[in-house]
């Protein structure tokens, strides 16, 4: 597979108390959904769990159904967050077979999907700090299913040789920073500018 997400496994941990009906899937879902919007805008401190359910339009009890604390919560959604822009991204480049025209798909796949998530972006920069080690299986799952796309297009001779571990995480902070230009800087470029732009350093480098 030629995705920027490569063959990145799902991450281990488990969605927390998963509903066993349908309705409590879907109200699961809404306190997910209203948890993304609180969070993201409040910030994890400033973010309360009767402001969540407020927004979800539950009782506060329904709450500790589905999540312990506020912290699960936010976990769960920074889970979330990789588990959507992976597939995002798969889509994005699963029929592309030209390794460096599916890195241009998948950038431009990930920075659309963040232009319409911004909060759920805020959320998994803020994960540093709030829950380090989902922070760390949120980029360590993209880092290893882009060194195993790097290693097979290098096989293959669509790109150059090189170190496909720094190479990943070196792509990875490409598409990081101009995700934080779109949702904390206000960057209104379009994005097709951004993605020329970076594509052409990826493809082309610095070199005159």
């Amino acid at each position: 597979m030629n995705n920027p997400a490569g063959n990145a496994a799902m991450s281990q941990r488990t969605p927390f108390n998963k509903p066993k009906t349908a309705r409590g899937e879907a109200t699961k879902k809404a306190i997910l959904s209203a948890a993304e919007r609180v969070i993201g805008a409040r910030g994890y401190n400033d973010a309360s769990i009767g402001q969540i359910t407020s927004e979800a339009g539950v009782a506060q009890g329904t709450f500790y159904i589905y999540f312990k604390t506020k912290e699960e919560v936010f976990s769960e959604l920074v889970l979330e967050m990789g588990r959507l822009v992976r597939h995002t991204i798969s889509d994005a480049t699963q029929a592309i077979s030209n390794r460096l025209e599916a890195e241009q798909a998948g950038l431009t796949a990930f920075l659309e999907f963040v232009q319409a998530h911004p909060d759920l972006y805020r959320i998994v920069q803020e994960a540093q700090f709030v829950d380090p080690d989902a922070y760390r299986e949120y980029y360590s799952a993209f880092a290893e299913g882009y060194r195993s796309g790097l290693t097979e297009a290098a096989r293959d001779g669509q790109i150059s040789q090189g170190d496909p571990d720094t190479r990943a995480w070196a792509l990875m902070g490409i598409a990081r920073a101009l995700g934080e230009q779109i949702v904390v800087f206000g960057n209104k470029a379009p994005i097709t500018d951004l993605v020329d732009t970076a594509y052409d350093l990826i493809a082309n480098g610095l070199k005159p």
